[in-house]
């Protein structure tokens, strides 16, 4: 069992910068693979990025490449999304989660999350 919790949303201005952590307890962090989403209010949650266990591998949704990056310390039991250049269009809750390692854009394939956090961006 791994349990995630979520911190440094906020409001923000368009062009802003904001970074995220998520941060791990329970089970060995170091071995799963983690994700970021976000949804928001009536729409479905959407994958943003991912993250192998190691830090090796990573993959983004389209509409944040070049602005965000994810990153994990394992030494830490954290992992963080960097996000730049934030739109307003990016305003939603952003959930972290992990799963058994595997890279995945599908949240079907996660099986642990965070309580979320909110992410204002304001034009």
């Amino acid at each position: 069992q791994v349990q995630l919790a979520e911190s440094g949303g906020g409001l923000v201005q368009a062009g802003d910068s904001l970074t995220l952590s998520c941060v791990a307890s329970g089970r060995t962090y170091s071995s799963y693979g983690m994700g970021w989403f976000r949804q928001a209010p009536g729409k479905e949650r959407e994958f943003v990025a991912a993250i192998s266990w190691n830090g090796d591998m990573t993959y983004y949704t389209d509409s944040v490449k070049g602005r965000f990056t994810i990153s994990r310390d394992n030494a830490k039991n954290t992992g963080y999304l960097q996000m730049n250049s934030l739109k307003p269009e990016d305003t939603s809750v952003y959930y972290c989660a992990a799963n058994g390692g595997i890279l995945a854009t599908s949240p079907s394939l996660y099986d642990y999350w965070g309580q979320g956090t909110q992410v204002t961006v304001s034009s």
